[in-house]
């Protein structure tokens, strides 16, 4: 069964690994390979935040990739997700992720509004997205420095009843 569960301190060394794979690292506004005290910095403080949730992917039992939701408003019903794979995550995997994520923020989470960056020459990430009901809502100009040149961050967005509807038709 494929599921989203709630990432633990037991899952922190798998997330760094994948999260410091190379195919990850390119896509990420932070680049660097991140160390242990680093990742565990950022574990301690984000489980100090009541805006943000983590989940572990599972497939088949097996962890796959890891979800992120941030800068979740409850009271505007907003919030920011990210995710990526393990490098050994079978073909399909950000698809049932990325299905299995949004029906967590709309229904699990109450989210009305979710929404994500993508930096501009992650295209097909920017068109994955747009396959799940995302929209551009904008772009912020040369942005980020990534690899000695400013790129544009792209803004995308899906509501839940857009969702909702994508899913009666499929």
């Amino acid at each position: 069964m494929d599921q989203l569960v709630a990432m633990t301190d037991a899952d922190l060394k798998e997330v760094l690994m994948w999260r410091n794979a190379p195919r990850v690292r390119e896509n990420m506004y932070s680049q660097h390979e991140i160390s242990w005290d680093e990742h565990l910095a950022w574990w301690a403080a984000s489980k100090a935040r009541n805006d943000r949730r983590y989940f572990i992917f599972e497939q088949g039992g097996k962890k796959t990739g890891f979800v992120s939701f941030t800068d979740m408003d409850e009271g505007n019903g907003t919030a920011s997700w990210a995710f990526f794979s393990s490098t050994n995550a079978p073909k399909g995997t950000g698809t049932k992720m990325e299905r299995a994520a949004l029906n967590i923020a709309f229904k699990a989470l109450g989210m009305r509004k979710l929404c994500c960056e993508v930096l501009d020459f992650n295209y097909r990430v920017i068109e994955f997205h747009q396959r799940f009901g995302f929209q551009i809502e904008g772009r912020l100009k040369a942005h980020k420095l990534v690899k000695g040149r400013y790129c544009d961050v792209v803004l995308l967005a899906v509501f839940a009843e857009h969702w909702a509807d994508m899913q009666n038709y499929n």
